[in-house]
């Protein structure tokens, strides 16, 4: 009997099942069931490389078998029958070999390497350690810079699975694929876009009166903040909790002020539009994320030809997406009619783009899927009383390579964007901090605002692609993995609905946050096709790491401030 899937693997293994059963788990990451369902059933003929090293597992079918597989059959065959509700038990790697399937030795290199720039580039930075500085200047500068570097660091491992969770969990990235896309665009973003004038005190959430004058209690404090945002994102980043960068800075600034300048150091209104959006943020990306999935649902799976819907729609949801994105938050001209027209011009730049890739790649698909006509399954009698919450099947077939395929490139795009955009913004809540505190070293205002030297900038952006490469895999599965199932269409509607209700909640002034809203609007898609499709265990560990992220941050704050008084009192 030949079976529709052939599994290729080494000689060596095939007598002793054990050493096979960890090779595919380990090397190529695969869930415990799914192995032991290879091993178990028919996998048809076994071809065997002669060199272990060149071992590859591949799920393809008959017709594969003598070419490439495209990138919508390798997802669509990923994710056959996803929409009758199949769940995977995913698990999270053990460490960053395992992650990205290379040697331990390999992993360890890497490693090395980056503790060996951290310390060195520092070194570097003319424009903090110049050669006139006292040496007690340049040795306190040459900790600060380090200190800043923590925070990062441990941003890039817990952050940047907004950005990339949902299209590592969908398929639409290799996990190696979205560290190296995500590594070089945070990188971009927070060189390029990283703001350059910022405030020793983040976010409005301390008076900066009270600290006039207390210059070193400011320094410390600040150094305390990074250092204790930096302890809970890190252990956060341990479990896979995706908590809020923001309010960890939050949170340790809370905790220095009012132990160290009082009540009244606190702006408590700002800490409360903080707060409140721990309810906003997650709502309102379930809600959206919940109507765009539904949406996709209705106007794509349920037409006659899914497939050619999916390419239809596309280049109309990137023409909207691009042009809203130009005009609100990149807008390139003060004229307003002016921006209106740029704005609309890389709507359709996008829209153009997209359409081309589309066609491209997969122009053979629908071809073949409009030639043929509709499949049994596809009456004509699909559009009749079908309401916007009704259930509705998912296409199959060569219809389902072709939704998955467009989907899939469209979360590609939306996960650039939106960490490029993540880059520039978040940057602020590991440099902010450590702007104010080189600057009072500097002889500067503790209160006033301070321009931020581009290679400080790097150095943040560096600390951000590090910690994503050596820790960013256990967030991205909790994202992409471990809520719900994702899949191309439900990670896009989870994507495309956070990067909108960030973008248009920011610029009303609500109290959001990117975390909670992406982690919400996972929950929404899952909240689409039945309560039971979210894994309620996870949400709990999830909202609890977020309700103790402040008091733990403000704790560690405390604690840590305490301790480098007494030690900055023997400097100053």
């Amino acid at each position: 009997m030949t079976s529709p899937y052939f599994l290729s693997s080494t000689k060596q293994y095939a007598t002793t099942p054990e050493p096979l059963f960890l090779l595919l788990r380990r090397r190529h990451h695969l869930p415990r069931h799914r192995v032991l369902s290879l091993l178990s059933s028919d996998i048809g003929e076994a071809h065997f490389p002669r060199k272990p090293s060149t071992f590859s597992l591949q799920l393809l079918r008959p017709s594969h078998r003598l070419g490439k597989p495209s990138f919508a059959t390798t997802i669509s065959s990923s994710f056959e029958g996803e929409e009758e509700g199949e769940q995977r038990q995913d698990e999270v790697p053990e460490g960053m070999a395992e992650a990205f399937h290379i040697s331990s030795s390999t992993a360890t290199a890497i490693s090395v390497l980056i503790a060996v720039a951290v310390f060195s580039f520092p070194l570097l930075m003319k424009s903090q350690l110049g050669a006139g500085a006292p040496l007690k200047s340049r040795a306190l500068t040459y900790v600060t810079l380090l200190f800043g570097f923590y925070m990062a660091w441990n941003i890039g491992a817990n952050d940047v699975a907004n950005a990339m969770g949902t299209s590592v969990g969908s398929g639409a990235l290799t996990l190696r694929q979205a560290v190296v896309t995500a590594g070089v665009l945070e990188f971009s973003g927070a060189l390029l876009m990283g703001t350059h004038v910022t405030s020793t005190m983040q976010k409005g959430i301390l008076v900066a009166g009270v600290f006039q004058g207390k210059d070193s209690l400011l320094f410390a404090g600040l150094l305390s903040s990074l250092a204790a945002a930096g302890t809970w994102l890190q252990i956060a980043s341990y479990y896979g909790w995706p908590v809020s960068t923001t309010h960890c800075i939050v949170g340790s600034m809370v905790g220095f002020g009012l132990v160290y300048g009082g009540p009244g150091a606190v702006f408590w209104t700002s800490l409360a539009r903080v707060m409140s959006s721990w309810v906003v943020s997650p709502l309102m990306g379930a809600l959206v994320s919940f109507v765009v999935y539904k949406c996709i649902r209705r106007f794509v799976y349920s037409a006659p030809n899914p497939g050619q819907a999916a390419a239809a729609a596309a280049p109309v949801a990137v023409f909207v997406g691009v042009t809203a994105i130009s005009f609100v938050a990149f807008p390139l001209s003060k004229s307003f009619p002016l921006a209106v027209a740029q704005a609309l011009a890389c709507g359709t730049a996008g829209a153009v783009l997209v359409n081309r890739i589309i066609w491209k790649q997969l122009g053979h698909l629908l071809d073949k899927a409009g030639s043929s006509g509709m499949e049994p399954k596809e009456a004509p009698a699909l559009n009749q009383n079908i309401g916007f919450l009704t259930e509705i099947a998912g296409p199959k077939g060569t219809q389902l390579e072709i939704v998955y395929g467009v989907f899939g490139y469209m979360q590609v795009l939306s996960a650039c964007f939106m960490s490029f955009a993540h880059g520039g913004n978040d940057v602020s809540n590991a440099i902010g901090p450590l702007a104010g505190a080189l600057s009072i070293l500097h002889g500067g205002a503790g209160g006033a605002e301070i321009v931020i030297p581009t290679d400080v900038l790097a150095w943040g952006g560096f600390g951000i692609v590090a910690g994503l490469m050596m820790w960013g895999y256990r967030v991205i599965a909790t994202i992409g993995k471990k809520i719900t199932e994702l899949t191309p269409t439900r990670g896009f509607a989870a994507e495309f609905a956070a990067a909108t209700v960030v973008l248009f909640a920011s610029k009303l002034g609500l109290p959001i946050s990117a975390t909670h809203t992406l982690v919400g609007a996972v929950m929404g898609v899952g909240f689409a096709r039945g309560l039971n499709s979210v894994r309620a265990e996870t949400v709990r560990e999830i909202v609890a790491s977020w309700a103790v992220t402040i008091p733990v941050g403000a704790f560690f704050a405390v604690v840590y401030t305490w301790i480098l008084t007494k030690l900055l009192s023997y400097v100053f």
